[in-house]
């Protein structure tokens, strides 16, 4: 270990490292007390880590240290961001939102499903006003009566502001518009939530000069999250921005998790409402498998 003691100015006592950005030029020495005890601070994007007890004789070799792992320390706090949420609570972050008449929302997604007592299919698209994007709105809407039935509340989500999409929702579908859909659009301009799900098109690159820069579109992927009435994701995709979605697999998906939940067996591969499941033990599957 390079250090003896570590501290996070406001919170607890830490021995263990800390999993965030570390480069050398935001290492500042603050003072060198007689005794060649030097306290420095490393100025990261998330916290102050103040790292004491370095002696002079190791201080340049800890520096090249820091700056040589950072690049795997910051992976590895992306990573924390970067996965599945399928099984787990959605994030319980409140966004901006707009519906079709023009009334500016704030939609927390989890609390939503919690307090209504209703599944959610949240799909996120890169951009208004392009190409494939479009089409999928429009899909989703000639089956929301379907998804209705089901007690399903589709919301669809980018990045682009609440004013870009009521521009977009006052725009003809002959003109490449979406006038005629009539559930939310969150507008996440901040990414805190996109960005939390790991589904949006950046990397970060290291600039000579200028540090850290945002590298790709920004926008997110084709993400599609079903959120059962606790808050529990229990269906997420991503499909690459060319690739439209098949919105019939939604809404067989929002069937098979229905039949889980009132009868307690599971679903085959392709399933759908009327056919058979099966208990999940091996006599379910053997007698599955013997009659298919």
């Amino acid at each position: 270990m390079i250090c003896k003691t570590a501290i996070i100015l406001g919170y607890k006592f830490v021995t263990t490292p800390v999993l965030i950005h570390l480069f050398s030029r935001n290492i500042q020495m603050v003072c060198s007390s007689p005794d060649q005890v030097i306290i420095i601070i490393i100025k990261t994007y998330c916290y102050n880590l103040v790292i004491i007890d370095f002696d002079d004789s190791v201080l340049v070799k800890s520096i090249r240290f820091l700056d040589r792992v950072a690049v795997s320390l910051y992976q590895q706090k992306k990573e924390r961001y970067i996965m599945s949420f399928t099984g787990k609570s959605f994030p319980s972050i409140t966004v901006d939102a707009i519906d079709y008449l023009g009334d500016n929302l704030q939609i927390n997604i989890f609390e939503k499903a919690v307090k209504e007592g209703k599944k959610v299919l949240l799909f996120w698209y890169p951009k208004d006003f392009t190409f494939v994007c479009p089409t999928e709105l429009h899909a989703f809407q000639e089956a929301a009566a379907e998804f209705e039935k089901r007690n399903t509340v589709l919301i669809g989500a980018s990045c682009d502001t609440n004013e870009v999409h009521f521009a977009w929702l006052n725009t003809a579908k002959d003109n490449g518009g979406i006038e005629g859909v009539e559930y939310p659009l969150l507008a996440d301009t901040n990414r805190n939530l996109s960005s939390i799900l790991g589904i949006l098109d950046v990397q970060e690159v290291e600039h000579p000069e200028y540090g850290t820069l945002a590298q790709g579109s920004a926008v997110t992927y084709r993400a599609t999250y079903l959120i059962d009435e606790t808050g529990r994701v229990f269906h997420e995709s991503v499909n690459d921005m060319p690739l439209g979605r098949n919105v019939k697999e939604y809404l067989r998906l929002i069937d098979a998790y229905a039949h889980v939940q009132k009868f307690g067996e599971v679903c085959p591969a392709n399933w759908e409402e009327g056919k058979d499941a099966m208990n999940a033990d091996r006599k379910g599957v053997a007698d599955y498998l013997a009659k298919h």
